[in-house]
């Protein structure tokens, strides 16, 4: 499998060299392969965080909509943020949570809520 780096970089390679690149692939790539195993595995992942409130939210949304999600927790405010750096890395996302629908980043709070409340979050589960 080939740990994907930021979206960005991978549309426009000038932007980065390819010892760059190098370095964000190989920046804890146990954790990357992990996120990655989980939204091929599940049709929604939130990768989150302890004592974010919007991780919170975006969870409590999902549950009352009725939407089953794994989630991931890495660390909190006060441990694990080179594990969380890895993951912002690889999606290209900078805040969390990271909310995932059929492997597609939908991204995080508001997005997730807005999708919940428009439709489209389910529309997109629907899909084969």
């Amino acid at each position: 499998m080939t740990i994907a780096t930021n979206q960005e970089s991978r549309k426009n390679p000038s932007r980065a060299t390819e010892e760059a690149l190098h370095k964000m692939r190989s920046f804890h790539p146990d954790v990357v392969r992990e996120v990655v195993h989980a939204i091929e595995q599940s049709p929604v992942v939130v990768v989150g965080m302890a004592q974010n409130p919007h991780v919170r939210k975006v969870r409590t949304a999902l549950e009352q909509a009725g939407i089953p999600f794994q989630y991931l927790e890495y660390g909190s405010y006060f441990s694990n943020w080179k594990q969380r750096l890895a993951i912002k890395l690889w999606s290209g996302w900078p805040t969390f949570p990271q909310v995932f629908v059929r492997g597609v980043l939908l991204g995080g709070e508001d997005l997730t809520v807005t999708a919940i409340a428009d439709g489209s979050l389910k529309r997109r589960l629907e899909r084969t």
